[in-house]
């Protein structure tokens, strides 16, 4: 497929840019810790000299003759006097300097319904930090929340946007459970609609809580710069992950910190599973693989159970092999996807025991992309028909070698129909849309580092790849480009990334039962042959797989 070039600011610009901000924001501080003092006199000597043309200003006309004549007999006088004129000079830059000065008043403690929103929090936190055999509490009734509270900050409506707090050795930090509710407490009490990061030190005995930012919402589907192999499944807080992204937000060039999967023969993680509610994003998240997988020159397989056609703008495309909507088209295509998983794996040992590398088409990545799988199992059970999830073992089992990935995306509700093979090879997870602490918990393998709020815009949630820590998420927006509903900036952004229409040969058309079927069943080219090395037998599709494995 073409790839669309990359604006320009993106590809060769944007840290250049970067280093000159920076370099001309440390120029300019170190000009003004420089200028300092006479950036002060001048502001004293405008003082001065406005507070003179308000006084000549308010002097009665009979009297200022008198006075022009006093002032002159003045400059005389210091003219005249051994060093006059000096002393005059420094009196005058020492009156500029004092009436220069910064006379900004200085913060130096709370004001009154900060420290009363600081003792009520002590309090609050009296009954999980105090015991009655402490001799020398640091939390007590009636106490001093100075010793507790070590740092602290506030926002513009008076709320805690920052807070330190040291806690006594005894309390039983290491369990989960006692953190929970200190952070239960904490949330509840500094305001809810916020999402707070707890940092708990216990080795220091010490907490830290901070409010995050919201993350940017108004980042479309664009050309990611990544390597073949990495998928952006979305974007984070800065301090999460070591590497940024330049991407455009709206018209605005910036830097932003990505949650990148790594797929292939060497991941960890090749399979991901996305759970969310309806509406959450899930259908975004596995347009947004997609249409990265297409940049990449990836072979995509969607099965979609929903019913609801998200997907029909990616229908006939380059690189689509299809677009299923159906219980037999699902069950067909996930069977060719199983033998195709086998074909390649035969294909890849038998290059290896020739000494050739490994034929091109094994090496062309193949994604298989399911959203709702268990609706289309559902309707295969109730019609006498197989399972088509029955065939996803194959390749979730052996994809990492075959150079396929599966992406599952499900709903809270049905996650008890997802056979055990899905939950054992998706190390990768992502949770969309408002959860609880419990739900993020049992599909994460771990709780959220942040306190989840219950109204949270689409494609936000939680990721962890792997053991690694839990991230917070947005999906860039990447909407069904049919639907008028959504901005049409970014269903403009996301048309301009599909690749164009493939051959009619192997154009998708309807099938009676309501799904779309390829009319020529994908055939993965023969890789060419050596003198002196085995050949490998072709089979057609339907034919059974010698060594078939699973």
């Amino acid at each position: 497929m073409a790839r669309r070039p990359l604006p320009r600011i993106l590809s060769n610009g944007t840290s250049s840019l970067a280093r000159g901000r920076d370099l001309a924001r440390t120029a300019a501080d170190s000009a003004t810790d420089v200028l300092h003092p006479l950036l002060t006199i001048g502001r004293g000597l405008r003082i001065l000299a406005s507070a003179g043309r308000r006084k000549w200003s308010g002097t009665p006309k009979d009297k200022r003759g008198p006075a022009l004549f006093l002032g002159a007999a003045c400059v005389l006088v210091v003219a005249l006097v051994p060093y006059g004129p000096l002393t005059a000079l420094i009196t005058l830059m020492a009156a500029a300097a004092w009436q220069g000065r910064d006379r900004a008043p200085v913060k130096t403690g709370p004001n009154d319904a900060e420290t009363e929103r600081l003792g009520s929090l002590y309090e609050a936190l009296v009954p999980y930090f105090s015991i009655p055999e402490d001799p020398n509490p640091l939390f007590a009734h009636g106490g001093d929340w100075d010793k507790a509270f070590s740092g602290y900050e506030f926002d513009e409506a008076g709320r805690v946007t920052r807070l330190h707090i040291r806690y006594p050795a005894y309390f039983t930090d290491g369990e989960a459970t006692s953190r929970a509710r200190i952070e239960a407490l904490l949330h509840a009490k500094s305001g809810r609609g916020r999402e707070y990061l707890f940092d708990w030190d216990e080795e220091g005995n010490q907490l830290d809580l901070s409010v995050l930012a919201a993350l940017p919402t108004a980042i479309a589907a664009q050309p990611f710069v990544t390597s073949p192999g990495e998928t952006v499944l979305g974007f984070t807080d800065a301090g999460s992950v070591q590497r940024t992204l330049p991407v455009l937000e709206g018209d605005e060039p910036r830097d932003v910190p990505p949650v990148i999967w790594r797929t292939g023969p060497r991941s960890t993680e090749p399979h991901l599973l996305a759970v969310g509610q309806p509406g959450s994003g899930t259908s975004t998240l596995l347009r947004s693989i997609a249409l990265q997988a297409l940049q990449h020159g990836g072979d995509v397989l969607i099965v979609e159970g929903g019913g609801s056609g998200e997907y029909a703008c990616l229908s006939g495309r380059t690189g689509v092999l299809a677009v299923e909507g159906g219980p037999a088209g699902a069950l067909a295509t996930l069977e060719w996807a199983a033998q195709e998983t086998e074909r390649r794996l035969i294909a890849t040992h038998r290059a290896r025991e020739a000494g050739r590398p490994a034929p091109e088409d094994t090496r062309r990545p193949l994604w298989i992309l399911l959203d709702q799988p268990t609706v289309l199992a559902h309707l295969a059970t109730a019609e006498g028909s197989p399972d088509p999830l029955a065939q996803l073992p194959v390749a979730l089992r052996h994809g990492r070698a075959a150079n396929v990935t599966v992406v599952v995306a499900e709903h809270h509700d049905h996650l008890e129909l997802l056979n055990d093979a899905v939950w054992q090879h998706t190390r990768a997870r992502v949770v969309l849309g408002p959860a609880t602490i419990q739900q993020i918990a049992d599909v994460l393998g771990l709780p959220p580092h942040t306190t989840p709020t219950a109204q949270v815009p689409p494609g936000r949630g939680y990721a962890r790849l792997g053991a690694g820590p839990v991230h917070r998420l947005q999906v860039p927006a990447t909407p069904d480009p049919y639907d008028d509903g959504t901005h049409p900036v970014h269903r403009q952004a996301v048309l301009e990334l599909l690749p164009g229409r493939q051959a009619a040969a192997v154009a998708a058309v309807p099938d009676p039962v309501g799904h779309l079927t390829l009319t020529k069943p994908p055939q993965a080219q023969p890789p060419a042959q050596s003198i002196d090395a085995p050949e490998i037998p072709e089979m057609p599709a339907d034919a059974p797989w010698p060594g078939r494995l699973g």
